[in-house]
């Protein structure tokens, strides 16, 4: 009895002891030199309780009943985990994570040991891209990526242009495909930055072959956050900053215009007491805030994370904004050991406010909108006095921008529904069936409300002019667009001693649809509730519509293959249907190989101390681009053609007329690549980094070639396979990391790329113009031997002097070559010695594609300090100053610059003309350098200590304060370097909306 009375109080008192807190301390230290690492995070899984270790690296732990479980985890270091079962002391030994190379990456339709990747790949944590107050994570990315150029623009709403290695068509789509969760898609403006986990950039041919005609211009796969397994994890991130145009251009004051006006026209300009500063009036500091709430947590068999992000960009110009609200929910289920469900999706509402560079005001009958008003209008009429407007249309052929602001009310809301789903089975443990659905649907409502008004003296302080609007007119465009993409895949793993295979097979099916319908209706009264279609006078109405359809469908496969992890193989086919190339052409195949030699495995490597890692890979790679017009292949007719007979005295009898011809036999465009490429890391990877060499030639690249318009063409072009586009490059990445002392951690990272772009191979030698700017007519044009969108016009050698230069510039037979010149004027080069100026005298003046760019990344902390630089840079390509180029009538104001370095009787530069009204024709003046030098992000944080985040009783708590394109060195005398568009038309600066710098603070706080 006494026995039994004893083991139960021995058993009651050791299941008491138990359930009591208990206490677990001990150390943790390097495993290579048994150093005390200080900072490392000790935490209860499953729980957001924990410690960081001191100096010493010494830590204190208490343990909840049931708590029975730690990990340690640092930075360079491989993650411990230990059951602590009725141990109290727990000395833990870090090792060395060799450089992240057992990091697993998302290479498309699977994952893979970023040391056993053969293709060109690279990745870019999500907490890295959300320290930047910008609206998508692409702008982020910018400089941290070689090989991959991004062109952003400061105007809210906007979305960056990429380029991954290059140029490679002249007329098919340059957009990278983005991946989200699986979703195909080709804009993430409506993806909450935070949301995001890692974004990996498939970047040649190799590595995008898998994606087959998606894969050309490079592919982005972005994974967004999930739940974990544990209690409820609540943070809250936030920014509030403030955005100001930066590199503004100084324009003439009145004063200047004045002096600039007299001497470029011969008498005086109107007498006026004002002195306008056209930006000053439309641009103002804006207020710009993010706020990210998330939810996560999960069991062992389900787990959520829910996000809820809003952003309000207040947009640098009056009365524009852009305001977005986000909402993420993904869920996963293990249904059972061997079957899984997960559900990603996510909703945008976005509202564009008076996004005039999206829609060009165009309603008077001028050409140009805001921003070019803003740069042509005169400063000596005023904005607006009293109520009413200074006519800049009565005195020059400008309209007031500040008007275009006010009469004009434009919005664009836009809702997107984006989202997938999986099943993912295991019948066998080597053997993993996966399905996955996912759909993309946008609807966008743009409404643009013009007011009346008229040019008398109830608008304008003096009427006349021809900014008018006699009736008020209403236009709204509704958009609904819907993708899906059906995936169905089958991955087999095996290892068979030394042997390592992953063996993918599978299909993918891909449908878009649009659709939009427009209407426009005038007198509409100006109350805001009622702007409506059936409100205004029916007998103005206008209505117009179109619609879009194309389809894929594919068949993949991938065989990725290791032996002894030395020698490692990677071989893809991927077969595309598409709906957009004719029935004859309309399937191809994409194969693509790569190898890896990891030099640093080998037996002969193992005695040397410097390479931790030493790898060769090579790899060849096929991929197309489908991304054209659905109707290129297609004879459109348009019915009801009136067409008289005998003359005009004939009766109109209605007919058919051809729109436009086409090439109905168009093919794929083939991109070709190889990539040669050393990966390393040495000094216990304190130091890795990576050179890649790549040659990548597109074949049959479309391109749209001019036919005499008496054929039936009524554009003058058919588009057709006539040109091969190359690049070449080569990319360099290095990235230093180590701690000096126990407080002090660092990393410094660099990338640079260089590119050569040419046209090898233009069939038929038919040069394609492009560029058009004003009475200039085209400035670039894509030839062989030149890069894409080459600049070609007239080459300036100086100025005239004196009546008597002009009468000596003569040609080889003893013509006068510009005999109309004056003292002041350019002096052209008459490249083929007829004795004339035209554009067979013009040359090429180089282009908007860089020889190289670069990104510096740097990276502290100290103590609770953190700190971060990022630095981008463009060097050796070109710009178009097509704002001066635009210039036509000598009413225009002038740059301060102008007027201060022109040509004068007492200054004879020679490169810079004398005063004159425009009109110049299209020559070297207006190209310019379009290199320059940017801090990207400075950031500045504070993290709260554990004993101050315990006296609060929360999880984490950081600080920060940031600023977003603090500083750009430029040489280029316009707004911005930046200046996105499509291969023929990139680098010309006509009506850019100004560089925004931003500066921000703001939290990131856990519960």
């Amino acid at each position: 009895m006494w026995r039994l009375l004893s083991s139960l109080l021995i058993l009651t008192l050791s299941t008491a002891a138990w359930a009591q807190n208990r206490t677990v301390t001990g150390t943790v230290t390097d495993s290579a030199d048994g150093s005390a690492l200080p900072g490392v995070s000790v935490l209860v899984q499953g729980t957001t309780k924990g410690v960081p270790t001191d100096l010493s690296g010494a830590y204190t732990l208490q343990l909840a009943p049931g708590e029975n479980i730690i990990t340690f985890s640092f930075i360079g270091y491989k993650t411990q985990t230990v059951t602590v079962g009725e141990q109290t002391t727990i000395d833990v030994k870090l090792e060395s994570d060799a450089t992240e190379l057992t990091e697993v990456v998302v290479v498309g339709y699977g994952e893979q040991k970023k040391s056993d990747i053969t293709g060109a790949t690279a990745n870019v944590k999500g907490e890295e891209l959300a320290k930047q107050p910008v609206l998508t994570a692409t702008q982020a990315m910018q400089g941290k990526v070689a090989g991959v150029q991004i062109i952003s623009s400061g105007q809210p709403g906007s979305s960056p242009q990429i380029r991954v290695r290059g140029v490679g068509t002249a007329l098919s789509g340059t957009t990278s495909l983005y991946v989200v969760d699986g979703v195909l898609t080709d804009d993430i403006s409506n993806i909450n930055t935070a949301d995001i986990v890692d974004m990996n950039v498939l970047k040649d041919a190799s590595a995008a072959a898998i994606y087959g005609s998606r894969g050309a211009n490079g592919v982005i796969i972005i994974t967004t956050r999930k739940g974990s397994s544990g209690t409820m994890k609540i943070t809250y991130n936030n920014n509030i900053g403030i955005r100001q145009a930066s590199n503004l251009v100084q324009m003439a004051n009145s004063a200047e215009y004045n002096n600039y006006y007299q001497a470029a026209v011969g008498l005086p300009p109107p007498s006026s007491s004002y002195s306008t500063d056209w930006y000053g009036t439309i641009l103002r500091n804006a207020w710009e805030q993010t706020h990210n709430v998330s939810l996560s947590g999960g069991t062992d068999k389900s787990t959520y994370l829910f996000n809820v992000g809003y952003l309000n960009d207040q947009g640098i110009v009056i009365d524009n904004s852009f305001k977005r609200l986000t909402l993420r929910l993904n869920n996963d289920y293990q249904i059972r050991e061997n079957l899984k469900v997960g559900i990603q999706s996510s909703y945008s509402n976005s509202i564009n406010q008076n996004g005039f560079n999206m829609i060009d005001i165009d309603a008077y009958g001028k050409i140009g909108g805001v921003y070019n008003d803003a740069y042509r209008a005169a400063p000596i009429i005023p904005s607006k006095v009293d109520g009413r407007y200074g006519n800049t249309s009565a005195y020059g052929n400008v309209g007031n921008p500040l008007l275009d602001i006010e009469n004009n009310d434009m919005k664009v809301k836009e809702n997107r529904l984006q989202g997938s789903t999986y099943l993912s089975y295991k019948p066998v443990p080597w053997l993993t069936l996966r399905t996955s659905l996912g759909a993309d649907w946008k609807n966008s409502l743009n409404r643009l409300y013009n007011y009346q008004f008229l040019n008398d003296e109830k608008t304008f302080i003096v009427g006349g002019g021809n900014q008018t609007n006699p009736l008020s007119s209403l236009n709204v465009k509704q958009t609904q667009t819907f993708r899906w993409v059906w995936d169905n895949t089958a991955t087999i793993n095996k290892t068979i001693g030394k042997h390592d295979f992953t063996f993918l097979v599978g299909t993918t099916a891909e449908k878009y649809n649009q659709h939009w319908f427009s209407a426009i209706r005038k007198d509409v009264p100006a109350d805001p509730n009622l702007w409506y279609i059936n409100v205004g006078d029916a007998n103005t109405s206008q209505n117009d519509g179109k619609g879009d359809a194309w389809s894929r469908n594919s068949y993949l496969g991938r065989l990725n293959y290791a032996f002894n992890q030395k020698y490692l193989l990677t071989a893809t086919l991927r077969v595309d249907g598409s709906s957009r190339l004719p029935k004859e052409n309309r399937w191809s195949s994409f194969p693509s190989v790569g190898a890896a030699w990891v030099l640093s495995r080998e037996s002969f490597m193992q005695s040397q101390g410097w390479f931790d890692l030493l790898k060769l890979r090579a790899s060849y790679g096929k991929v197309g681009n489908d991304q054209i017009p659905t109707d290129a292949y297609v004879q459109t007719v348009e019915l009801n053609k009136a067409y008289p007979f005998n003359g005009n005295a004939g009766t109109a009898t209605n007919g058919a007329q051809i729109n436009q011809i086409i090439d109905p036999h168009i093919n794929w465009e083939i991109t070709k690549e190889y990539d040669l490429a050393l990966e390393f890391a040495i000094l216990q990877s304190k130091l890795t980094g990576e050179v890649n060499y790549y040659n990548k030639k597109v074949e049959n690249a479309l391109i749209k070639v001019p036919v005499l318009r008496t054929v039936g063409d009524k554009d003058g072009q058919i588009i057709t396979n006539v040109a091969s586009i190359q690049n070449r490059g080569v990319e360099v990445v290095l990235n230093w990391k180590d701690r000096i002392g126990d407080n002090f951690t660092y990393t410094i990272g660099g990338n640079v790329t260089f590119n050569h772009n040419e046209v090898v191979a233009l069939n038929g030698g038919q040069a394609v113009q492009g560029g058009a700017v004003g009475s200039q007519g085209f400035t670039t044009i894509t030839d062989n031997g030149h890069p894409v969108g080459s600049f070609y016009v007239l080459k300036t050698i100086g100025v005239f002097n004196s009546e008597a230069d002009v009468a000596a510039y003569q040609s080889s037979n003893g013509t006068v070559i510009q005999k109309t010149a004056h003292a002041g004027d350019f002096k052209y080069q008459d490249v083929n010695d007829d004795g004339k100026i035209d554009d067979n005298d013009r040359v090429f003046a180089g282009s908007y594609q860089p020889v190289a760019y670069f990104g510096v990344n740097l990276g502290a902390t100290y103590k609770s300090f953190d700190f971060a630089i990022s630095i981008y840079a463009n060097v050796g390509n070109k710009v178009y100053n097509g704002k001066r180029g635009a210039r036509v009538d000598g009413r225009d104001n002038v740059e301060k610059d102008v007027v201060y370095k022109r040509w004068t009787s007492a200054n004879h530069t020679q490169t810079e003309p004398a005063a004159n009204t425009g009109n110049l024709p299209a020559s070297d003046y207006f190209v310019e350098s379009g290199s320059f030098a940017r801090i990207n992000n400075l950031t500045f944080g504070y993290t709260l200590p554990s004993a101050a985040l315990d006296k609060l009783k929360i999880a984490s708590l950081r600080f920060f304060i940031t600023s977003q394109n603090l500083f750009t060195y430029k040489k280029y005398s316009g707004f911005t370097a930046e200046l996105p568009g499509d291969p023929l038309n990139s680098g010309i600066e006509l009506s850019s909306y100004p560089t925004t710098r931003t500066f921000a603070a703001g939290l990131n706080v856990g519960f």
